[in-house]
């Protein structure tokens, strides 16, 4: 269950990311090239970085590689709204991937370790259908907050969420 319960928060805060980060930088007058360059730097550095981070989750500790993978997403996304740098934006878009490559073949991993082969197949679908769940989640929810009380709102209380799952993988899932 904190396994599953970080792969939703994972996809949660992606959902608000595609989102919100492009309205969030459209606001502090990014022009498009810019716009372009920093959203594509998080699953640029996500997705190269599961090049490495699946074969590290073989032989580190899985529960601190999600840990500090959602850990690190919740930190970058705490400050976003707080600069208009263009590099610092770029540096806290490429950690946000560094932590999505540490959790998500991690999550898989973890998911094949703990089960029987037998009930394998099943937790996986499990576990996938509540991480998808996830993005759906963090579309609305951040949306809805940014209509009410604005983007940045919204911004903190996803990074508040995704910090907040870190230390339920911390205080609640055993060692792996």
């Amino acid at each position: 269950s904190a396994v599953t319960q970080a792969g939703l928060v994972n996809n949660l805060n992606d959902g608000m990311i595609w989102g919100l980060l492009p309205i969030l930088l459209f606001s502090m007058h990014f022009d498009h090239e810019n716009i372009g360059l920093i959203t594509a730097t998080y699953p640029t550095v996500w997705g190269i970085g599961q090049l490495f981070t699946g074969k590290m989750s073989d032989h580190l500790s899985k529960k601190k590689m999600i840990f500090w993978g959602m850990f690190l997403q919740g930190m970058a996304i705490l400050f976003l709204p707080f600069t208009a740098d263009f590099y610092v934006l770029l540096l806290i878009s490429a950690i946000l991937g560094l932590g999505t490559a540490l959790v998500y073949p991690t999550f898989l991993a973890t998911i094949a370790q703990t089960t029987s082969p037998a009930q394998r197949a099943e937790s996986i679908g499990v576990f996938r259908l509540w991480r998808d769940l996830g993005y759906a989640f963090g579309a609305v929810i951040s949306g809805f907050v940014a209509d009410l009380f604005g983007i940045t709102a919204a911004i903190l209380l996803i990074a508040f969420i995704t910090i907040s799952s870190s230390l339920v993988v911390q205080f609640r899932m055993p060692k792996i």
